[in-house]
């Protein structure tokens, strides 16, 4: 399938959910004696689910108003505070708050929104001046803005870096802990002031060789060539980013749902059981989730490519041949950058011992400003989301970048 069969059946499907969703307008309406009876919550049940099947996802706001800091409550204003073509670099402004432990967390560029980090970005405010990369869907970005690189990435982070100023605290999750980590070492190396006060590496790709997961293997199975035939498609017409190459989201969605394809059918059956016998607070969990999870962006493929290649397939970092714009890049470099590595004990995208390899290249950082924790019971998501994560992991990296501070 070529990205405008997809489109078209993308927006094929959105008259239908259109259809779904009158339907489910008039059976579900409290003045219809139908909606009360049992068949009739069958109907409404099956009605959404069919909506939900067959809706077009757009990405969602964060939607953080406020706070609450020593039982106050303060207000949250979301800013754009510098802006790129791929790329806007988000303030979430705690009004009547003093800007201190500023936090520049890197989300992912591998499918998801950077909103997936909602729930990471509100268990950090209370204590942070939280940053984030908010990666534009490369279909919405004009061809004449030209590609984006493996090394655009990491010199999109560097600028970010010098435009908040010294002292800056660095949190990367999954994909761009790879990213994080050469940006902080061509900094350390050249010397430059605003190199992250600390770093903080969850859930990410440094060693793949490290128990190799399905991920892992998928990237190693396939030749790079299947990857720039059948992966790589062109945004049609309709699009500002038309005729731009990508990696589309559907692709990537397909792939997330593969993998644990039996998982997300339970929960949908869980789902319509849950419409039909009222267990409303099950179901809006379930809407939450998904109405995130389903959301996806399309990556540029020039980036999309040089990841598979030169992390998965070569896996350059740890065998000591990464280059960022055709210099070596020594990790060496990083002496005084304090160095945290978070992993899930039950990750299965991201295979334990694959982040921890960061503290191994980073060798002249000193044993006392390290440190690596395992969350037992955590899954990939669990890392950066979720109970474990507010209760456990969230404490550790809070007082990690308060003691270096």
């Amino acid at each position: 399938m070529n990205y405008q069969a997809y489109d078209y059946m993308a927006r094929s499907a959105q008259i239908m959910h259109e259809g779904f969703s009158l339907m489910n307008d008039i059976a579900s309406h409290p003045s219809n004696p139908f909606s009360h009876t049992f068949p009739g919550r069958m109907t409404k049940a099956s009605l959404e689910t069919a909506m939900r099947l067959t809706r077009r996802y757009e990405k969602l706001g964060f939607n953080i108003d406020e706070i609450t800091i020593d039982g106050k409550y303060h207000q949250v204003k979301e800013e754009v505070a510098y802006s790129k073509p791929f790329c806007d670099l988000i303030h979430f402004n705690r009004v009547g708050v003093r800007d201190d432990h500023k936090v520049l967390l890197v989300a992912p560029l591998s499918g998801h929104f950077a909103t997936l980090l909602k729930g990471t970005v509100e268990a950090l405010l209370p204590d942070h001046e939280v940053y984030i990369t908010d990666w534009a869907d490369a279909r919405e970005v004009p061809l004449d803005e030209g590609p984006f690189s493996f090394d655009c990435y990491v010199g999109y982070l560097i600028e970010f870096l010098e435009f908040l100023g010294p002292g800056t605290h660095v949190i990367a999750i999954c994909q761009p802990t790879v990213q994080a980590l050469i940006a902080t070492a061509v900094m350390a190396e050249k010397k430059n002031e605003c190199v992250p006060r600390s770093l903080t590496l969850m859930a990410g790709p440094i060693d793949t060789s490290k128990n190799p997961t399905r991920v892992n293997e998928f990237s190693t199975k396939h030749p790079m060539s299947w990857f720039r035939n059948v992966a790589i498609m062109t945004v049609p017409h309709g699009y500002p980013g038309e005729g731009r190459k990508v990696y589309p989201g559907f692709m990537q969605l397909g792939g997330f749902i593969s993998m644990n394809q039996k998982t997300h059918m339970k929960k949908y059956v869980n789902f319509y059981q849950n419409l039909i016998f009222g267990e409303e607070e099950d179901a809006d969990r379930f809407r939450a989730f998904y109405d995130e999870y389903l959301a996806v962006l399309d990556m540029p493929a020039e980036f999309y490519l040089e990841t598979i290649e030169r992390v998965f397939k070569n896996n350059e970092l740890a065998r000591g041949a990464i280059t960022y714009q055709g210099e070596p890049v020594s990790f060496e470099a990083i002496e005084n950058t304090p160095l945290m590595t978070v992993e899930g004990a039950d990750d299965d995208i991201c295979g334990l011992g694959q982040t921890e390899a960061a503290q191994n290249l980073c060798k002249n950082i000193p044993h006392s400003m390290r440190k690596h924790h395992v969350q037992p019971g955590a899954g990939h998501y669990g890392i950066f989301s979720g109970s474990k994560f507010r209760q456990h992991i969230r404490p550790l990296i809070t007082d990690f970048i308060h003691k270096y501070a």
